[in-house]
């Protein structure tokens, strides 16, 4: 019989200090086939001429220059779920304009007060849990507290493969929960939804 019982999640911003918690949680394959977190921030191109300890570095370097480029849960003193989160400047390929998370003209990616919520990640161990909840919750209060005027997502209304993984850029129904409006959609089952703040 499986365990139900909740957790107690905590959550931080990914500082330096916690990269270690950071690695061990996306493990040796960097989470989802190496990709540290990268998908979002370099060309195709680049993205795939680099392997995973490259990618990793790279991802790296991004928390150690900072600010933070997303937020921790913990279960205990363990690293269970990864939320990005930032401006959307820093996740330069979530705005191409053949995206479904491109911006709308109210909200340029140039704007440093228009956020994003661009990728979930959780341990298999954790899913199911609240874990995406809990994190956006964070991240709604660590944009509102770093300036954001609007924060944006374009997540999945259902995942293509059993897999939650495959809700990546996480699920319509935790933003609808959370207050978020849908403002497009350019792809059946991707909208683009926002939080005013």
């Amino acid at each position: 019989m499986r365990d139900h019982a909740p957790i107690e999640i905590a959550t931080a911003p990914l500082t330096p200090e916690r990269w270690s918690d950071f690695a061990d949680l996306f493990g040796p394959r960097g989470a989802c086939y190496d990709c540290w977190c990268l998908h979002f921030r370099l060309p195709p191109k680049l993205r795939q001429s680099l392997s995973g300890p490259e990618k990793r570095d790279l991802m790296r370097r991004r928390v150690e220059e900072g600010p933070p480029p997303g937020i921790l849960a913990y279960g205990g003193d363990e690293a269970i779920g990864w939320m990005q989160i930032g401006p959307r400047a820093d996740v330069p390929e979530w705005n191409n304009k053949g995206r479904v998370s491109a911006p709308l003209d109210d909200a340029p990616m140039g704007d440093r007060a228009v956020w994003a919520v661009s990728c979930f990640f959780a341990r298999s161990s954790a899913r199911g849990k609240g874990i995406s909840h809990v994190l956006l919750a964070s991240g709604i209060d660590f944009a509102r507290a770093n300036g954001a005027r609007v924060l944006e997502a374009c997540p999945m209304d259902r995942a293509k493969q059993s897999k939650s993984i495959g809700l990546f850029v996480g699920s319509t129904r935790v933003f609808e929960v959370a207050g978020f409006e849908k403002l497009a959609v350019r792809k059946e089952g991707r909208p683009l939804m926002r939080l005013e703040l």
